[in-house]
C-alpha cells in the first residue's frame, strides 16, 4: 500500500467546514484597505458594500479563512485580489504583526465580535494599496472615506459583527483617532 499525501491547499466541503466550526476556531484575517500619501499618512480608508443573505446591505473590511497550509501573507494577498480586484496593487507589510487580534464569536457580547457561525480568530493589517480598486466577488462596491468618516457613527452603524470597532482601532494604530 502506498501512502498519499495531500500536498494541495483545499477548500472543506460545506459539511466538513460546518463540522469544523462546531469544534473549533477557525483563522481568518481582516484587511483595512488604505490610501497614504507621500508621508504615508492615511487619507483614506475603503469600505466594501456587501448584501447578507438575509438582504440585510452593510459596509465591511475585506475579510476571509487562512486556508490549511496557506501563509498568513498569502491569505492577505489572496482576499485583498478576491475582493478589490487583481489591479489594487497592495503593499503587505513586511513584518506582519497584527494591529490587533480579534476574537469572534457566535455568542453576542462575549467580546466586541461577533459571527454567528462560528468562533474565529482573525489576524488583522492596515494594509495600504495603490493601483486601481474594483471590487470583485459578493462585494457590490468599495467607498473611499476620510479616517474621520469612517469613525463617523453613521459609518460605524452600517458595519456589523464588530467591523466597527475593529476600524476605530486600525484609525487609532495609524495616528487617526485620539
Amino acid at each position: 500500500m502506498s501512502e498519499m499525501t495531500e500536498t494541495t491547499p483545499a477548500w472543506l466541503s460545506p459539511e466538513q467546514l460546518e463540522s469544523v466550526r462546531a469544534q473549533m476556531p477557525v483563522l481568518y484575517v481582516d484587511a483595512v484597505p488604505v490610501r497614504v500619501d507621500e508621508a504615508g499618512a492615511v487619507t483614506h480608508v475603503g469600505l466594501l458594500l456587501r448584501i447578507g443573505k438575509d438582504g440585510t446591505v452593510s459596509r465591511a473590511l475585506v475579510s476571509g479563512r487562512v486556508l490549511h497550509q496557506e501563509r498568513v501573507r498569502d491569505a492577505l494577498l489572496r482576499h485583498l485580489e478576491k475582493d478589490l480586484g487583481p489591479a489594487a496593487l497592495p503593499r503587505v507589510p513586511a513584518s506582519l504583526q497584527p494591529f490587533a487580534v480579534a476574537e469572534y464569536f457566535p455568542t453576542q457580547g462575549v467580546t466586541p465580535y461577533h459571527d454567528p457561525r462560528q468562533h474565529a480568530v482573525s489576524l488583522a493589517y492596515v494594509v495600504p494599496v495603490a493601483g486601481d480598486c474594483r471590487p470583485r466577488q459578493d462585494a457590490l462596491d468599495l467607498v473611499w472615506f476620510t479616517p474621520e468618516e469612517a469613525a463617523s457613527p453613521m459609518v460605524q452603524q452600517e458595519m456589523t459583527g464588530g467591523q466597527g470597532v475593529l476600524l476605530k482601532q486600525a484609525l487609532a494604530h495609524v495616528g487617526c483617532l485620539p
